[in-house]
Parts: structure tokens; C-alpha cells; sequence
């Protein structure tokens, strides 16, 4: 048997890479590559944002990666198939129909990555101890968020240099996309040799479910569950707009209420400042967990997700373009956001507890990824009715909900100190 957290600083950085590498393709810079190839923002809101889907309707077949193989053979075999998709998107891109097909390979890649997630969490908690869970959970947010800057900062970079050299974005973005395909297959060799095999008989019989329904009967009868799916669906109320409407509101030239600002630009911008500004924040609100546990840093993780939004706000209002205020922004918002997911992490880790934890953390991310769904769908909406200052103060007013739901949810003060015995 392997031993419990045998090379975790290795696998843990590349799993949460591997894993949050597709989903910032499909749900982010497909916004950008939309918003380059001439689609409106109402149609990119809309239809990006039911490419979320599969990460709402993931704990449907959660239990089968429960019941059936190991889970290092389900996340090596999704992330193959991402590659394939990938390579789909590319392909497709200078087609007459590239919006209908690229979708599609989008869809393909989205259900892939939903399924990659279920097994790599489910991974995460069989080859770790409670403790290391707890302070890893920093890190593998810190990777996940690189993951997501890499896509927005260098790919995007990328984007936008073939635009240059190509004059136009279709080959540009082809291109754009194979290049991230080939980067996708490098990361399935890497997760390969670095994940060591874990999963013994023991394990697999300890983790596995009694059945189908067991998982969810189980899920929805723990206590306060109600209190705890509101507090998921509202916590990145706020964010799952903005995340929407923030490139476009730097792409849309000023007569339309945006910066101005070119593909390369905010590939820059996100892949300099906002990669090192997103790494201390998870890394250190992963340490700040570990040493005094949940509790004391819940509220101020909270405030530093949806603070930073008010940055947008101003940008909006004032209308300006200078570099440092808009970088300024991005470093802010990149910080609170490593630094506040942190806690949302550990939280849901405490949701799935127990048995079948592996189904019961997909449920619990399934809703999280639904309060990013239906937001977002009307976030193209929102912002053409009320114009980028005010939707920007709208993002902003969604975050109350949230604020208000904390003094009602109950978890233990020390869950994911170290000196937590539950986590010893």
C-alpha cells in the first residue's frame, strides 16, 4: 500500500492545473474567442453560460465514478478526451458554422472536465490525510486559479500576437486552440507518471456507496443542508456576472462603455500581475486556514471575493484606460479571489464529510457550479439593459445575499486547523 500524501507537492500543483486548465477554456476564454470572432454579448452570456451545465448535472453520475474503476483511470481518460475537443474547437473555427460546432466541442469538453473534476476531488481525498487536505487546499486553489490565468493571461496573449501576424481573429484563435489542445495532452502525461496509485481494495471498499441512491438520500438528510445549498448558490453570486462581462467590458471600445483595451493587452495584464497577486492569495489563505482554522477567516475571505468588484465599478464610472488602474484592479480582484475561494474550498470539504464523499463533494460543487450558471446566462443582459457602470454596481449589490447567509450556516470554528483532532 502507498502511503497517505507520498508526493503531494508534485501531484497535488498538477492535478489542480490539469483540472482547472479545461474549465477556464470553455467558460472563460471562449468569451474572449467569442467576443474576437464577432458574437454578441447577449448571445456569448447566454450560450457560454449553459456550457456550465455539465458541472451543474455532474453529481447525476457521480456515483458511477464511485462504483465503477479507480479514480486515477476516470480523470486520465477525461482529460484525454478534453484534448480531443479541443483539437475539435481549433479545427472547426474557420468553418461558415463555427458557432454551432465549436459549442459542440465545447459541450464535449465541458461533460469531460465535469467528470475530470468528480474523480481528481475524489483522488484528492482518498491520497490525503484530513490535515493535509486542509493545507493543501491553498495549493491546489493557488494551481486550479494558475490554471485559469494561464488560459486568460497566456493563451490569450498568444490569441492576440496570431492576430497581429494573421491580421483577423479566425486563424488567429485556430491556432489558438490546437496550441491549447497540445498543451492539454502534455498535462495528461504529467498526471500520468505523477500520480502514484493510491487506491488499493481497502480504499475502494471503505469509499464506494451501497448504491445509487444511498449517495443522494444521504446528502440531503445532513443536517442544516438547506442553509448550506443557499450559502453555495449565492457565494459567487457576484462573481459568475462579472466573470462574464469583465472582458468584454475591456475589449468593447469606449463608445460602447469599455476601455478599449486589445486581446494581447489583457493577456498581459492577467498573465503578469494577476498570476502572482492569485498565487499568495491562495497560498496564504490555505496557511491562515490551516493555523487557526475556518471560523476565524470566513467573513474576511468572503469580503475579499466581492470587495475587489467595486475596482470595475469605478473604472466604469470613471471611464478611464490608464494601465495602472485597470492592472491595479485585476491584482486586487485576482488577490481577493485566490485569498476567498479558499474558504469556500474548505467548506465544501466539510459538506462532503464522511461516507461516499467523493459523490457527496461533486453534489456539493454541482450547486456551486449552478449558482455560476444562471447568473451568468442573464449577465449579457443585465449589462446591455443597465450599461457596464451600472451592471458593475449590480455585481456589486449581489454579494449581500451571501453576507448575509454566513451567521446562519454552522460548521465547527477549528475545521482545517491543524491542531483539529478530526484532523489529525
Amino acid at each position: 500500500m502507498i502511503q497517505k500524501d507520498k508526493g503531494a507537492w508534485l501531484w497535488v500543483p498538477i492535478l489542480y492545473f490539469t483540472q482547472g486548465l479545461p474549465y477556464v477554456l470553455v467558460v472563460t476564454v471562449s468569451v474572449i474567442m467569442y467576443k474576437k470572432l464577432g458574437i454578441s454579448n447577449s448571445d456569448i452570456g447566454l450560450y457560454t453560460s449553459w456550457l456550465y451545465l455539465p458541472w451543474v448535472l455532474k453529481p447525476l453520475w457521480s456515483p458511477f465514478v464511485d462504483l465503477k474503476s479507480k479514480k486515477r483511470n476516470w480523470f486520465l481518460i477525461m482529460q484525454l478526451l478534453i484534448a480531443i475537443a479541443l483539437f475539435g474547437v481549433g479545427i472547426t473555427i474557420p468553418t461558415n458554422m463555427f458557432f454551432v460546432t465549436t459549442l459542440a466541442c465545447f459541450w464535449m469538453a465541458a461533460f469531460a472536465s465535469a467528470t475530470n473534476d468528480i474523480a481528481s476531488d475524489g483522488y484528492y481525498m482518498i491520497g490525503l490525510t484530513e490535515k493535509k487536505q486542509s493545507f493543501f487546499v491553498g495549493m491546489r486553489s493557488t494551481f486550479y486559479r494558475l490554471a485559469m490565468v494561464t488560459g486568460e493571461g497566456l493563451i490569450v496573449i498568444l490569441a492576440g500576437f496570431l492576430e497581429t501576424k494573421y491580421g483577423g481573429s479566425s486563424k488567429a484563435w485556430s491556432l489558438t486552440m490546437m496550441a491549447a489542445a497540445t498543451l492539454m495532452l502534455i498535462m495528461v502525461l504529467s498526471n500520468f507518471f505523477a500520480t502514484p496509485k493510491y487506491e488499493n481494495s481497502k480504499i475502494l471498499e471503505r469509499e464506494k456507496p451501497r448504491g445509487f441512491w444511498e449517495v443522494f438520500v444521504s446528502f440531503f438528510n445532513k443536517p442544516g443542508i438547506g442553509i448550506a445549498l443557499a450559502f453555495i448558490l449565492t457565494f459567487r453570486l457576484g462573481e459568475s456576472q462579472l466573470v462574464k462581462m469583465a472582458a468584454p467590458f475591456m475589449l468593447d471600445d469606449a463608445s460602447k462603455g469599455g476601455l478599449g483595451y486589445s486581446t494581447k493587452q489583457i493577456g498581459t495584464i492577467f498573465g503578469t500581475a494577476g498570476v502572482v497577486m492569485l498565487s499568495i492569495g491562495g497560498i496564504l489563505g490555505g496557511i491562515l486556514i490551516s493555523r487557526d482554522g475556518l471560523k476565524k477567516w470566513m467573513l474576511p475571505m468572503v469580503l475579499s471575493l466581492n470587495v475587489p468588484n467595486i475596482l470595475y465599478a469605478l473604472l466604469a464610472f470613471t471611464k478611464t484606460t490608464n494601465i495602472v488602474a485597470v492592472t491595479a484592479t485585476v491584482i486586487f480582484e485576482k488577490f481577493g479571489y485566490g485569498f476567498g475561494f479558499t474558504a469556500f474550498l474548505m467548506y465544501l470539504i466539510y459538506i462532503a464529510d464522511g461516507k461516499s464523499k467523493t459523490s457527496h463533494y461533486a453534489i456539493a460543487t454541482g450547486f456551486m457550479a449552478l449558482g455560476m450558471m444562471l447568473p451568468g446566462m442573464i449577465s449579457g443582459y443585465m449589462q446591455e439593459w443597465l450599461g457596464y457602470s451600472g451592471f458593475f454596481i449590480w455585481v456589486v449589490v449581489a454579494a449581500l445575499p451571501v453576507i448575509f447567509l454566513l451567521k446562519f450556516i454552522h460548521y465547527p470554528a477549528d475545521f482545517g486547523k491543524k491542531s483539529n483532532p478530526k484532523n489529525a
